[in-house]
């Protein structure tokens, strides 16, 4: 009956239908991703493994998060939205069961590094603009800001219950709350997924009957389609540019305060759930920056909104050391403004390389571009975690991160200089979308 209806005129078109089912497979697979920063901790006492060998597995699962991207975007063109989605679940439900039964460090290496890295990177970012670009004609940057937003719900779900599970129950039940999670988005997944508007005689949300549909599935080698993107992308001094910034986005999201900020925490005297509480308030203030960063690349320079974002995340991090003295209140300060800027850089990047590559490849080219993201996530995982090790202190993992934050901002200014320049407040909708 649902399905009926949505090939006639009833309001809600199956495209939001399918935005949520993403969104809650995003959500599922974020809340995987976000474990970790719970379980160094436990892990360290219960294994005596130090704070560089726990960081090991979590940066292989950052690396394949983000290096399978590309690859993902391909095998998503090829075999089908759907049945990635469900064969990423099934993986996923896989690693973090076994991972209960973990003894050795190297265990924990393949289970969580390698399998559930290659699980959460069938599904990651790349998902949600492949999702966009082939159910939705118009509003790509806001839907897309949604979705990314969806890691930032997953924070926000997951990791208070998950750090007080731990807290009285130990961290083996906390990963069962996990596998729970991950069959729920599975069934879901299995009963209402659909492929594309074709499927339901529908066409994308906003498309005309003369309009060509932007995404169809391909018979070419999926491991072929990345290679031919990359090759096309590496001539371009703007792919560097974009993947050079993302490289330092990583390192200082997913990599530095995602994966270290409960354990500096710690250090600082502060209870586990008190710091996945901060990454949480993180959560909640990303929905609405990310949100609300897709709104705004529809209609303001992509560039601009991307140099003000790394420039503030620059300074936030420069003065985080300072902000965990237990007698101020800078903490909880620094994690509603570093939660606004969290992922708000996805919508501005994505259109940014629909406009240069275009739409067509633009799952490819964000793939590739992913992937350098999480090349820094997974190098920054490891080495802040290495530094902590042999100085005791995160401080100098900040101080570098910073540094590096107000670097790209200086260098996204530079994405698209051989065109057109236009002015940073330009209407989109009469120049034909977002300005670069």
């Amino acid at each position: 009956m649902l399905l009926r209806s949505m090939r006639t005129n009833h309001p809600l078109h199956y495209a939001w239908i399918i935005v949520a089912i993403t969104f809650l497979t995003l959500i599922v697979t974020a809340a995987v991703r976000a474990t970790p920063t719970i379980l160094i901790v436990p892990l360290e006492s219960e294994f005596g493994w130090s704070r560089a060998t726990i960081s090991l597995p979590i940066s292989i699962n950052l690396l394949l998060y983000g290096l399978i991207g590309p690859f993902a975007a391909g095998f998503l063109y090829r075999y089908g939205v759907r049945r990635m989605m469900l064969s990423s679940i099934v993986l996923l439900v896989i690693g973090v069961s076994l991972t209960t039964l973990v003894r050795a460090s190297w265990q924990l290496v393949l289970l969580w590094g390698l399998v559930i890295g290659t699980g959460t990177g069938m599904t990651a970012l790349v998902l949600g603009t492949v999702v966009v670009h082939r159910w939705f004609a118009e509003r790509h940057g806001f839907i897309i800001g949604i979705l990314t937003a969806s890691s930032a719900t997953g924070q926000l779900l997951f990791l208070p219950l998950l750090a007080q599970v731990v807290q009285d129950h130990g961290w083996r039940p906390a990963v069962g709350v996990v596998v729970a999670a991950l069959v729920l988005a599975l069934l879901i997944v299995w009963i209402w997924m659909k492929e594309q508007p074709s499927d339901l005689g529908l066409r994308a949300l906003g498309a005309q009957e003369s309009d060509r549909a932007v995404v169809n599935s391909t018979k070419r080698n999926a491991f072929s389609e990345a290679f031919i993107a990359l090759r096309i992308g590496s001539r371009s001094k703007d792919f560097w540019l974009l993947a050079g910034t993302f490289f330092i986005c990583g390192a200082s999201t997913n990599g530095l305060i995602g994966t270290h900020l409960v354990p500096a925490c710690i250090d600082h005297g502060m209870l586990e759930v008190e710091g996945a509480g901060l990454l949480a308030v993180m959560g909640v203030f990303d929905l609405l920056g990310t949100t609300a960063s897709g709104w705004l690349s529809d209609r303001l320079s992509n560039r601009w909104l991307l140099f003000m974002y790394y420039g503030l995340r620059g300074v936030s991090l420069l003065f985080l050391p300072i902000a965990f003295d237990p007698t101020t209140h800078r903490l909880p300060i620094f994690a509603v403004f570093y939660g606004l800027d969290w992922i708000a850089t996805v919508p501005p990047t994505v259109a940014l390389i629909a406009r240069i590559f275009g739409s067509e490849k633009v799952g490819l080219m964000f793939g590739w571009i992913f992937a350098a993201h999480q090349v820094g996530a997974g190098f920054t995982a490891f080495f802040a975690g290495f530094l902590r090790s042999m100085e005791g202190s995160y401080d100098h993992a900040f101080f570098i991160s910073g540094l590096l934050c107000i670097v790209a901002a200086v260098a996204v200014l530079q994405i698209g200089k051989q065109r057109l320049e236009r002015p940073i407040f330009e209407n989109p909708l009469k120049a034909g979308g977002a300005a670069l």
